[in-house]
């Protein structure tokens, strides 16, 4: 999935229409129909499998990248989830609750099972496994590494403070460090990092803060959980016009450099090195991502 944006993950309780129908008018990057935790009480987990099939053949989500949160291996219902969305408009799954690299390897020899009855292409179904316990901080890039499926990891904060039995302070602080192991966790293997929900969910002010930190611990995109979030989402984890413009003066000035044989190019009193090169680059890439799904 090198060609999908990954600044936004909404989430959106598959048993509810109302809310179906308005994230199917969403500009999240990509949505994430809950079949787990929002979904309550445990009757309900059908209506959302079956919810989630009928707007599908409804047309509903037609260009929208969705990945359902399904249950986690000990719930009795992952089977059924399985066996249910493994079907043509479902890019892959958000897993819950892993632990471990081997819950993961897990997951992918049961897609993998699953995709060859249905004669379905090996490893169409990616994963984004939802890092929630102190474990899964802990072996988060063994995580990352248990499959080729996985494309992205995210940061589920609430589960980890629980499991923690720590506190969600105002500040944040308890999460600082936490966060910082999942990116650099998540960049060392190649994977994407997703920062976690934002649950007051009416301050604006306090999301802002909370995206200059995520974008300065390297996260690519934030798990939302109302609509109302997303313009600042997508205003923090899109470059912006002038680092746009910085990095294709970077790029040029680096060629103009090269072309001349003096070799190194210089910017405002600073040397253009490979690492400042290889990230103008993909700012500009993800800047083209951006403009060709707007347009």
């Amino acid at each position: 999935m090198k060609n999908q944006l990954f600044r936004s993950l909404l989430f959106v309780p598959s048993h509810n229409e109302k809310l179906m129908t308005s994230a199917s008018n969403s500009d999240a990057d990509i949505l994430l129909l809950d079949i787990e935790d929002s979904v309550q009480p445990t009757s309900n987990k059908e209506v959302a499998r079956n919810t989630v099939l009928k707007y599908l053949k409804e047309g509903h989500f037609e260009n929208k990248i969705l990945f359902p949160r399904i249950n986690d291996r000990e719930s009795g219902q992952l089977l059924k989830d399985v066996l249910a969305l493994t079907t043509d408009g479902i890019a892959g799954f958000m897993y819950p609750k892993a632990k471990k690299g081997e819950d993961i390897y897990f997951f992918d020899k049961l897609l993998e099972t699953v995709e060859y009855e249905k004669g379905i292409e090996k490893g169409t179904f990616k994963i984004i496994p939802l890092i929630e316990t102190a474990s899964a901080v802990l072996n988060v890039e063994e995580i990352c590494r248990a499959s080729s499926r996985v494309v992205a990891i995210a940061f589920g904060s609430e589960d980890f403070i629980t499991d923690l039995e720590g506190i969600h302070d105002y500040e944040h602080t308890s999460l600082s460090t936490p966060r910082a192991i999942i990116a650099m966790g998540a960049r060392a293997a190649g994977v994407i990092p997703i920062d976690t929900v934002h649950i007051r969910v009416h301050d604006l002010e306090d999301l802002e803060k909370n995206l200059i930190i995520s974008k300065n611990l390297g996260f690519e995109g934030m798990l939302v959980l109302h609509p109302k979030e997303l313009p600042l989402v997508h205003q923090y984890f899109s470059p912006s016009i002038q680092e746009v413009n910085d990095a294709k003066e970077m790029l040029k000035l680096a060629e103009e450099a090269e072309k001349s044989g003096v070799g190194v190019a210089i910017k405002n009193g600073k040397f253009i090195g490979p690492p400042m090169i290889k990230n103008a680059q993909k700012i500009l890439y993800k800047h083209k991502l951006i403009e060709d799904k707007e347009s």
